[in-house]
């Protein structure tokens, strides 16, 4: 997340080493990729590729890619995970949070122990491929109707457990859309917001990771290309319920409302400082800014991240409770998708796509 950050939050000597530590990550020697390749899909895996590159184009922190067609021609891309990743999630983090704890170096108020419970839940579901399998076909079918997005298909034959193929995609990352045309920029911003609220609004639904890399633009068909979708999750229909009343009221800048909200949802226990609820609402409100205007929103020149900077040193010294566990991915992939929007500089009509979006929801 810290590689999406502008430079007002993180130095961009510091956001290039960030961005280095996304893109790179060792291959597993050829060796060791067949003895994946053979133990999830079977030792005659070759024979279900006409060709497959042993040289992987892409890698990440639990898995590399490659390229590969199918006997029928179809281009694919070979998703595989390094071996132990699974196993070894629940040492790591028991691992991680001892050191925290010996160095005290988080304050109270993020609720670290909380946050690791949170943690572990999920990067269990993001190693277990069968899971992303399921959450790319169910997204396929939830963004059918909607033409600017596109979900590459799954390939079942040759995806597994720590194995992932899907169909060969087209286009560029949005790392490398910041150097297009201003119009294009905001048509890709318009598109992502548009799709943000509708996995909340609309879905309940969410790929809840925003990293550059999930996100392709394809600048024939004009559409945004998901990839990535270990990180989905559905939220209930009363969690939405409650959290679309307080983003509304931190729409209409209705302080007492927020307040009200929060408690409701758990972001708040009724027992808090007068420090800590002003901080709380400013915070709210500060977002609402957003969703609220009536003509463009220009992320290229807002200030959110620095005023949010503020308020939320704050709020980790005064808080009482952790947020509902919900509140963890839903507000990663909020903000991440605002830094995205920011290093796009992109020029989004947001007030206006939140009204259409909820005049159309419906409480439970």
């Amino acid at each position: 997340m810290l590689s999406l950050q502008d430079e007002s939050i993180v130095s961009p000597q510091l956001q290039t080493i960030f961005e280095r530590v996304r893109q790179s990550a060792d291959f597993m020697p050829v060796w060791q990729t067949e003895k994946v390749l053979s133990e999830e899909l079977g030792s005659d895996w070759r024979n279900k590729v006409a060709s497959i590159d042993m040289r992987p184009f892409a890698a990440a922190s639990i898995g590399q890619v490659h390229q590969a067609k199918l006997p029928d021609g179809k281009q694919v891309a070979v998703k595989i995970q390094y071996p132990g990743v699974a196993s070894g999630i629940e040492s790591d983090i028991r691992n991680l949070l001892a050191t925290l704890n010996l160095w005290n170096v988080l304050p109270a108020g993020l609720f670290a122990e909380n946050l690791m419970d949170v943690a572990r839940r999920e990067l269990a579901l993001e190693v277990d491929y069968v899971h992303e399998a399921r959450c790319a076909r169910r997204f396929k079918e939830l963004l059918t109707p909607y033409t600017d997005y596109y979900i590459p298909e799954v390939i079942d034959s040759m995806s597994t457990r720590q194995v992932f193929t899907s169909e060969m995609i087209e286009g560029i990352s949005l790392d490398k859309c910041v150097g297009l045309d201003q119009d294009i920029r905001d048509e890709i911003g318009t598109k992502l917001f548009l799709l943000t609220l509708m996995e909340i609004y609309e879905f309940q639904y969410m790929q809840t990771d925003p990293n550059w890399s999930n996100f392709f633009y394809n600048p024939v068909t004009k559409q945004i290309t998901l990839l990535d979708f270990g990180a989905t999750r559905e939220y209930s229909k009363a969690f939405v319920d409650k959290y679309v009343r307080l983003i509304k009221a931190a729409v209409d800048g209705e302080r007492k409302a927020v307040l009200e909200h929060s408690r409701t949802i758990g972001l708040l226990t009724g027992y808090e400082s007068r420090v800590m609820e002003d901080a709380h609402v400013e915070a709210t409100l500060i977002i609402g800014e957003a969703f609220s205007g009536d003509g463009v929103f220009d992320f290229g020149k807002q200030s959110v991240t620095q005023r949010m900077a503020g308020v939320i040193a704050v709020m980790i010294d005064h808080r009482l409770t952790p947020p509902p566990e919900e509140i963890y991915s839903l507000h990663r992939k909020l903000s991440g998708v605002f830094l995205l929007l920011a290093k796009l500089k992109a020029r989004v009509e947001c007030g206006k796509i939140f009204r259409q979006i909820y005049k159309k929801y419906q409480f439970g």
